[in-house]
Parts: C-alpha cells; sequence; structure tokens
C-alpha cells in the first residue's frame, strides 16, 4: 500500500511561524515534535541518526526547503513532522539559502524504505513554488494540512482515498469518566459527551467507571483508530493503554459542563501526547496537575474504594440497633438478641475493613500496585493504635480515620521513594522487587513509621472528637448548617465530598457527636433535589419546558440522597440555583442538629429513616430546608417568557 504524507503527518506534528536560532535548534525542535508525537522510543539515539546524516551532506535541497530523515532503532513507528520559519534559518543549504520549510522523515530500522518512498514524494509536490508558497503562508494546522493533502491528491489521481486511506473505522473521540463515589457524575458526564458528541457530528464512546465497575470498556481496536481520549475523571483510571495517543485529562465536572470544548480539542488535534513509563505515568506540560489537585485525586481513589464498605456495614450496623431490645441490657444495646447480635457482627466485619481500605487505594493511587500492601498494613496499624511498646495495640489508642488517611499518603510517597533506590540495582533483581524486596522493605518502613507517629496522631484524632462530644446547644447547630450547607455547595464536587468524608469519619468514632454529624450531613444532601423538584412543581413559570419535564425525577433522586440532580439546574443558572440549596441544605442541617437527629447509617435516604434516631423530626428538618430552598430559588429566578 502506498504511504501518503497526510497518513504520517500528524496535526500535534505540525509547528507553524516558528523562529530558529541556527541549525542545531532547528533539529532540536524538530526531533521534539517527533518524540511529542510519539514516533519514537529512543529519543537520543534518533537524534544522533539525524546528525550523523547531515555530516554525510545537508538535507536542505535549496530553494527554502530541507528534510532531514533518519532510519533509526530509536524510532518506534514511521512518521513526518513539518515546521515552517518565515524568517529562515541557515541550515546549511546547497544554494546558500536560508531554510524556510522543514519537513523531518522518522523511519524504523526494518521498516524497510518508507523514508525513501516518502521523501520522493516531498520532493515531487515541492518542486511546485506555489505549493511551498501556500505551506509558508498557512496561518493554522487545519490549513496546512489540506494544502498538502489536495497537492497529493492532484498530484496522483490514481489513489483513490479509498485504495489509500481506508475509512477509519470506530469512534473518532473516545473518553473515560469516573468520579470517587461512581454514582452520578460519572454516568451524567458521560451522557453529557456522547450527547454532544452526537450535536456536533463525531461519533464518541464513554467508557464509565462507576460504584459497579468499568462498563462499555474501550477496546485495543478502538483505542488505535481514535483521534483521542478525553479522560473526565476525579480518581485514577488505567492510563497505560493510551500510550501515545492524544490524550486530555480533566475533572470529572468538565466532561458534565464543558463536553463541546473537550471534543474539539481532540477534533482539532489541540490534545497533548501521553506517555506512559513502567507502572507510573509520565505526563507532559499540558497534562501537569497541581499538587492540590493530585492530593484530592489520591484521597478520593481511597474513599472511593471505600464507601461500599463502610455503606453496607453501617447500614447492617444500624439494622443491629433497630431490631434489638434495649431493656435487656443497656449497655449491650445491638447485640442484645441473636438476630441484632449476627446483624452487628457481620456489619462489623465489613466497617472493620474501613480504614486498611481508605489507606490501602490511597497509597496504591500514589505508588500504583508497590503501594497496595504498604497501605494496607499502615491502615490496619491506624485501626490498632500501635506503638513500638506494644505492637499489638493500645485500648483507646487507635489513630482512625485522620491515621488511615496519613498511613496512605506516608505509604504511597514510601513506597515512590523505594522505587527509585531499587532503579539503581542490577537488572538481575529485576523480577524479585515486586514480589520480595518492595513488600518486605515497605511493611517494615510504614510499620517503623505508623508507630512512631500513631500515638501522636491519635492523640490529635482523640482530641478532634472529644471536641465533637462536648459540642452541644448552639455549637452543634453551627456544625449542622455548616456542613449541611457544604453538601450543596458543588453537589458531589470535592466540597461535598469533604463534608461526606467527614461525616462518615464520624460514624466510625461510634458517639453520639459522630451520628448527630452524619444525620446533618445526609439531611443536607437530600435537599437539593428536592428543592428543584418542588421548584419546577409549584412554581414551572420559572423553568424551561425540558426543565419541567425533568423536575419530578428530583423528588426521587433526593429521597435517595443523591445530591447530583439538582447539578444540570446549577450549571444552567449556578447565581441562583447554588445559593438557594445551599440556605436550604444550611437550615436543613441545622435544624436536624436542633432536634439531636441521629444516623448509624452512611446512605440511603428514606430507606433507613427506620434507623434514624429522632426520625419525624429529621423528616421535618428535611422538608423544611427543601420549602426554605424552594421559595428563595422562586424570588431568586425571573419567570420565563
Amino acid at each position: 500500500m502506498v504511504m501518503r504524507i497526510t497518513d504520517l503527518l500528524k496535526p500535534e506534528g505540525v509547528a507553524l511561524q516558528r523562529t530558529l536560532v541556527d541549525k542545531a535548534d532547528a533539529v532540536n525542535q524538530l526531533v521534539d515534535l517527533q518524540d511529542q508525537v510519539g514516533n519514537l522510543s529512543d529519543k537520543a539515539s534518533y537524534k544522533a541518526g539525524i546528525l550523523a546524516r547531515e555530516e554525510q551532506g545537508s538535507t536542505a535541497i535549496g530553494e527554502g526547503i530541507a528534510i532531514p530523515h533518519a532510519k533509526n532503532a530509536g524510532v518506534k513507528q514511521p512518521g513526518l513532522v513539518a515546521m515552517t520559519v518565515p524568517k529562515g534559518v541557515d541550515y546549511d543549504a546547497l544554494d546558500g539559502a536560508p531554510s524556510t520549510l522543514f519537513f523531518m522523515i522518522a523511519a524504523p530500522e526494518g521498516g524497510g524504505d518508507v523514508h525513501l518512498e516518502v521523501l520522493s514524494r516531498l520532493s515531487m509536490l515541492l518542486m511546485n513554488p506555489e505549493f511551498c508558497k501556500n505551506l509558508l503562508a498557512a496561518k493554522d494546522t487545519k490549513t496546512f494540512l489540506k494544502i498538502i493533502d489536495q497537492a497529493e491528491s492532484e498530484k496522483f489521481p490514481e489513489e483513490t482515498k479509498a485504495s489509500v486511506t481506508p475509512e477509519k473505522k470506530g469512534y473518532r473521540v473516545l473518553a473515560v469518566t469516573a468520579c470517587p463515589t461512581g454514582i452520578a457524575h460519572t454516568y451524567m458526564a458521560a451522557e453529557a459527551l456522547e450527547n454532544k458528541a452526537v450535536e456536533l457530528g463525531y461519533s464518541l464512546k464513554a467508557e464509565t467507571n462507576g460504584s459497579g465497575g468499568a462498563k462499555n470498556i474501550l477496546t485495543e481496536e478502538e483505542i488505535a483508530n481514535c483521534d483521542g481520549i478525553i479522560v473526565a475523571a476525579d480518581k485514577n483510571v488505567e492510563m497505560s493503554r493510551f500510550d501515545g495517543k492524544p490524550v486530555l485529562k480533566v475533572k470529572v465536572a468538565d466532561g458534565i459542563h464543558k463536553p463541546e470544548e473537550l471534543i474539539r480539542q481532540i477534533i482539532e488535534g489541540k490534545a497533548p501526547i501521553y506517555h506512559h513509563q513502567g507502572q507510573k505515568a509520565a505526563t507532559n506540560a499540558g497534562q501537569e496537575e497541581s499538587l492540590g489537585r493530585q492530593i484530592y485525586k489520591h484521597l478520593m481513589n481511597g474513599v472511593s474504594h471505600m464507601l461500599p464498605f463502610v455503606i453496607g456495614g453501617g447500614i447492617l450496623i444500624a439494622l443491629a440497633f433497630l431490631l434489638d431490645d434495649y431493656s435487656i441490657d443497656p449497655s449491650n444495646f445491638g447485640s442484645n438478641t441473636p438476630v441484632a447480635a449476627w446483624f452487628k457482627s457481620i456489619g462489623g466485619y465489613a466497617f472493620s475493613f474501613m480504614l486498611p481500605i481508605l489507606a490501602g487505594y490511597i497509597a496504591m493511587s500514589i505508588a500504583d500496585r508497590p503501594g497496595l500492601v504498604v497501605g494496607f498494613v499502615g491502615g490496619y496499624i491506624a485501626t490498632l493504635g500501635s506503638t513500638f511498646a506494644s505492637p499489638g495495640g493500645v485500648a483507646g489508642g487507635a489513630s482512625g480515620f485522620l491515621g488511615a488517611m496519613v498511613a496512605g499518603f506516608l505509604g504511597g510517597y514510601l513506597m515512590l521513594g523505594l522505587e527509585k533506590l531499587c532503579n539503581k540495582l542490577p537488572a538481575a533483581l529485576e523480577g524479585i522487587k515486586p514480589v520480595l524486596i518492595y513488600p518486605v522493605a515497605g511493611v517494615l518502613m510504614i510499620g517503623f513509621v505508623m508507630c512512631a507517629l500513631d500515638p501522636v496522631v491519635s492523640m490529635l484524632n482523640n482530641a478532634m472528637y472529644d471536641g465533637l462530644g462536648s459540642l452541644s446547644g448552639s455549637s452543634m447547630i453551627i456544625l449542622g448548617m455548616i456542613l449541611g450547607g457544604m453538601m450543596s455547595v458543588d453537589m458531589g464536587g470535592p466540597v461535598n465530598k469533604a463534608a461526606y468524608v467527614f461525616g462518615t469519619a464520624s460514624l466510625a468514632n461510634q458517639t453520639d457527636a459522630g451520628f448527630m454529624i452524619m444525620a446533618a450531613v445526609m439531611v443536607g444532601g437530600m435537599v437539593p433535589p428536592l428543592v428543584i423538584a418542588l421548584a419546577t412543581t409549584f412554581f414551572p413559570n420559572r423553568f424551561t419546558e425540558a426543565e419541567r419535564k425533568s423536575g419530578p425525577v428530583n423528588y426521587i433522586m433526593g429521597l435517595c440522597f443523591i445530591s447530583e440532580g439538582a447539578i444540570p439546574y446549577a450549571a444552567a443558572d449556578p447565581l441562583r440555583v447554588i445559593p438557594s440549596c445551599v440556605v436550604g441544605s444550611a437550615v436543613a442541617g441545622g435544624l436536624s442538629a436542633c432536634f439531636k437527629c441521629t444516623l448509624r447509617a452512611p446512605h440511603g435516604g428514606l430507606f433507613v429513616v427506620p434507623v434514624i434516631g429522632n426520625w419525624p423530626f429529621f423528616l421535618l428538618a428535611m422538608a423544611v430546608g427543601a420549602v426554605v430552598g424552594m421559595l428563595l430559588l422562586a424570588v431568586l429566578k425571573k419567570a420565563k417568557k
């Protein structure tokens, strides 16, 4: 099959209107382009090949044109990059003129004579001065490639598009969506991207990494044939499969709110090339994340894996109290009857995994698989409260949720350091690193560190919960209002997750103050969808027809404690919807604390009302908060014409 120039020249491999210092600068920038496109496996080797070819004679053929090329073992796949330099640069051309138009060819060592074939086709096209002039005048990559495609088709009319470039199979754009809980944002982002792609006329497939596992999984063939991948995720996803492809890494919220912008970046070739090295990803400058964003993603990776244990175990423990008889033995409430004891035991088994899972998956997010065992061990030590004198644990000395977070982050970064140290070991020891060196040295390090830190973290942890336990009256009401309001700030985003994680962490201490906090958090999260549902029902003229039709669904989402149902409305009118929901949730959270409502289950909404302490007043707090939010929204929003 004939190799066309447009088959090899990708949009990200074109640099226009550059200014160069000298020949060396030209070589460096062109080699960098080849590497960014993903054509090279050994950049240094390929550059050496280019320079060796230049020593044999300059590849500047005159008339402002230069075509440096090399057939080299450092090339992973055939490739071509281009650069225009309007002011020109001295490239030792035969005619002594400065070179303004560059094409650099990369050919694999065992890839036949592809570089000669491309060199021949380029040379024939570049003999046309008008063609060169048009390329130099091109202001954007799309125009540059279109000029080449048209010229090539005119020069070789016998080559039909079908025989030269088979129609691309599969999807032009792929996406992976994932949020920490895997409940709502994951699927909303996927739906937003798919719908916008249909509207724009492009084919897009979205893989969802939800709470039930990955669905609609991207295949190797689809990845190979696509133009690029959008990774809209707030937790880590499997990235090694995207090596060498254009990838956009963004927040899951961007997938919901900016689908068109993301899709166009992929289609227009503006996404950076992703390079995966070993077990950890090395991203280029276009994919760098802030330290805060990285820490958030690592924490959410742990939280997302922890939540099923917390929810499953917590609800079973709550059922144990519902089924038990308090009068038999108040000090043993929850285990007085055989049925209650069974529920509490099974729930307790699930609950006991909470902290090791949290720490293990935080560490794994940081250091990949080697970090998992270190995080698990550190998290378990946090549940025991171990010290050097008492490694089996100290009564009342557990550092709890705070200690598990510390263990996860410390374990992950300790393993990263250990991996770097082990990179200096002989290659013969490569096979024993993951099965011997990493686990033994990692467990030893985290054991030493946690036995030293656990007593300190335990003191901080106990001080925090003692402080919560001492809260009463107006202090607890204010805390309830703050946590309830936080649940509506971004409805599933970082602020919402911070409040929810604080609530679930409070459950672990099994105190009345912790149960009151969890109740305030859940009622605050139930209010936003109910505000929307009530507003669309009683003030329909404030909403569009599509919003009115979707409104009743929010009754169900609110009662099920799925705050994300309000997101489309908040995205459409954030300055009115978000404040209304925040005020409504704050009122509900404050009333819940005022009524001393308690909740032993970390999720469930209306389905766990029977295990809510003082449940009639919990429902009253929810209703009052929802009505307050609805009325405020009705005042702020103007009637639609």
